[in-house]
C-alpha cells in the first residue's frame, strides 16, 4: 500500500489516503471519505495517529485499497491534490550519517570527516524543514553549494524499546525517500567550528520527503534497493543499499537501547556515494535555480523537487 498525506485543491486541510497507480493514471483514495461512506464515526486523520493505531486500522485500510472498485466513486485524480510530507509531525526524525562506504570516501577526500565512526551516528532533521513531492524549494540568497542526497527512510510502525537486531523488521511500517538537501557552504563552516547542529540541512524546505510511505510488505529486500538521483533528467548517482555499513537492524537496536522509538518516528539511512561535493567538477554540479531533482528507489517510487532562487 502507498500511504500519502495531501491537501485537495482549494483546501488547507491535510488528509491521509492511498495512491493507486492505475492504467489511466494515479488515483487517490481518501480515507476520510471511505470512513464516512461506511458510517464509521472515527478514523485517524493524520499519518502518525494512523500508524500508532496498530494492525487493525492498517489492515482496514489495506482492505479498502484491495477492493478499491467498491469506492471508485471516491477516487481523486492525482492532479487535483498537493502532496505533503507523508509524516509532518514525527516526534523523532533521526538521520544516520556516514553510512555508505562510497560516500565515506567522498567525505574523507573533502575533509568533511576526520574519522570513521565505530557505531551509528545521527543528527536531527527538523519537521519545519520538510516539504512534499513536487514542491519548489528556494535556495537561500548567498548559497552557491547546494547539494542533493537521496536517502532511504524507514518509518516505524510500532513502538520499540530495547529492540534486538533479529526482530527489527517487525517494528518497521514502511519506507519512503528523503532528499537531504545540504548547503555545503554552511556545512564546511560547521565542520571547521565543531558544530553539529547542521544548519545547512535544516533550512525550511530542505527536507523533501515522500511522495509516499510504501508499506514494508511491498519491499522484498530493503538491503537490495537501487537509490538514484537525476537532475534535469541526467542520472547523477546510482548506488545499491547493500553498500550501507549499518543496516536498519543495527540502527534500531542502537538507538532503542534507552529511548523508546515510537510509531511514526523515522530513520533516514544516509546518503549514497555520488553527491556533487565528492566530484572534481562539483561547482558545475551544485543545484541551481530551475533544476528539477528526482530522487528514487529505482522502479518503486520517485520524489521530485524543483529548485528556485
Amino acid at each position: 500500500m502507498r500511504l500519502i498525506t495531501f491537501t485537495r485543491l482549494g483546501s488547507s486541510i491535510a488528509e491521509i489516503g492511498a495512491r493507486l497507480p492505475l492504467d489511466a493514471g494515479d488515483r487517490i483514495l481518501p480515507f476520510v471519505d471511505v470512513a464516512k461512506k461506511l458510517g464509521m464515526k472515527q478514523f485517524p486523520s493524520d499519518m502518525k495517529t494512523f500508524l500508532r493505531s496498530g494492525d487493525e486500522v492498517m489492515n482496514q485500510a489495506k482492505s479498502w485499497v484491495a477492493s478499491n472498485g467498491d469506492h471508485s466513486d471516491l477516487l481523486l485524480d492525482a492532479n487535483t491534490i498537493t502532496y505533503l510530507p507523508p509524516i509532518m509531525d514525527a516526534d523523532k526524525f533521526l538521520c544516520v550519517g556516514k553510512n555508505y562506504r562510497t560516500h565515506l570516501e567522498e567525505l574523507k577526500r573533502t575533509n568533511l570527516i576526520k574519522e570513521i565512526p565505530q557505531e551509528p551516528t545521527s543528527f536531527i532533521k527538523l519537521n519545519s524543514c520538510l516539504s512534499g513531492h513536487n514542491a519548489t524549494v528556494v535556495r537561500p540568497k548567498g548559497i552557491t553549494k547546494l547539494d542533493y542526497e537521496p536517502e532511504l527512510v524507514f518509518v516505524m510502525g510500532k513502538r520499540a524499546l530495547g529492540a534486538k537486531k533479529s526482530e527489527a523488521m517487525d517494528y518497521i511500517g514502511g519506507v519512503t525517500i528523503l532528499n537531504d538537501l545540504t548547503c555545503r557552504d554552511l556545512q564546511l563552516r560547521e565542520v571547521a567550528s565543531g558544530s553539529r547542529f547542521w544548519t545547512g540541512k535544516n533550512i525550511p524546505g530542505f527536507g523533501p520527503l515522500g511522495p509516499e510511505i510504501i508499506t514494508i510488505d511491498e519491499i522484498p529486500n530493503p538491503y537490495d534497493l537501487w537509490m538514484t538521483c537525476s537532475v534535469n533528467g541526467e542520472e547523477r548517482m546510482r548506488v545499491n543499499t547493500q553498500d550501507q555499513i549499518w543496516k536498519i537492524s543495527d540502527i534500531l537496536e542502537h538507538f532503542s537501547r534507552f529511548i523508546p522509538i515510537e510509531a511514526g518516528d523515522m530513520f533516514s539511512t544516509g546518503a549514497p556515494g555520488g553527491v556533487a561535493v565528492g566530484k572534481e567538477n562539483a561547482e558545475a554540479l551544485y543545484l541551481k535555480p530551475g533544476d528539477v531533482v528526482e530522487c528514487a528507489i529505482d522502479g518503486i517510487s520517485t520524489l521530485r523537487t524543483t529548485i528556485a532562487e
